[in-house]
């Protein structure tokens, strides 16, 4: 019996500040800022709905000043979220089309290293995911390669700060937890149609890309060895 009520207490703790043994953070967000450093175990899933690109993403308005002290972007807002949503659509395309229906896609507007740039992608089975990693670790984004794993999260809102999307949140770009980067009313209708990302979102559905808009996105799609690009436009 008291064997039984410590492993039922362990399980109770697993992956909390309570346990000493397994990260919180890694398990909550799929990423540490201590990294391999990390004085806890990282228990990286064998199975998982959610992919996890690291660093993806690359904002402009991130870039450092000229040696002048100028700032490198001369981006206004609009243009920059404009430019994050063409990334969007091209990363949600691309992975929606090539290997599955997604069920939800995420952007980190974080700061630290560990999450900058982040993309998450949680599809509707374990086995898509799967073949994602294993088909985008051969492959490139926006000329620099990409470095995809199958994450531990399952539940945004776990994972994201609740101060943030309530704008309190004191840490700013630093914080430990998600800062997702929100896309407009229009994309998401245009990504999600009427089946919005919720956990209780169960129902069947497929989606057609959106016809191309005459531009290239911020980055393009490109095999690791270099052997031509990939995807449906010429714009990966």
């Amino acid at each position: 019996v008291t064997i039984m009520a410590g492993a039922e207490y362990l399980a109770s703790i697993y992956g909390s500040e309570k346990d000493k043994v397994n990260c919180p953070f890694y398990f909550k967000i799929g990423a540490c800022r201590h990294g391999d450093r990390c004085s806890r175990l990282h228990n990286k899933p064998m199975y998982s709905c959610t992919v996890l690109l690291q660093n993806l993403f690359h904002n402009p308005a991130n870039l450092p000043a000229r040696p002048d002290g100028k700032p490198a972007c001369t981006m206004n807002e609009r243009e920059l979220q404009q430019y994050y949503e063409d990334f969007f659509e091209d990363i949600f395309w691309e992975l929606n089309d090539k290997y599955g229906d997604i069920e939800e896609m995420n952007v980190c507007d974080n700061l630290g290293d560990h999450l900058v740039g982040n993309v998450y992608v949680m599809f509707r089975d374990e086995e898509t995911a799967d073949r994602c990693v294993s088909d985008l670790n051969n492959r490139w984004y926006g000329g620099r390669p990409i470095f995809a794993e199958l994450s531990p999260v399952t539940d945004f809102r776990e994972a994201c700060c609740r101060q943030y999307e309530q704008a309190e949140c004191t840490r700013g770009g630093h914080c430990n937890f998600m800062h997702l980067k929100p896309i407009s009313a229009d994309l998401r209708r245009k990504v999600y149609g009427k089946y919005d990302p919720n956990p209780n979102a169960s129902q069947p559905r497929r989606r057609s890309r959106s016809p191309p808009r005459g531009r290239g996105g911020p980055g393009r799609f490109l095999d690791r060895d270099g052997g031509g690009f990939r995807g449906g436009y010429d714009r990966f």
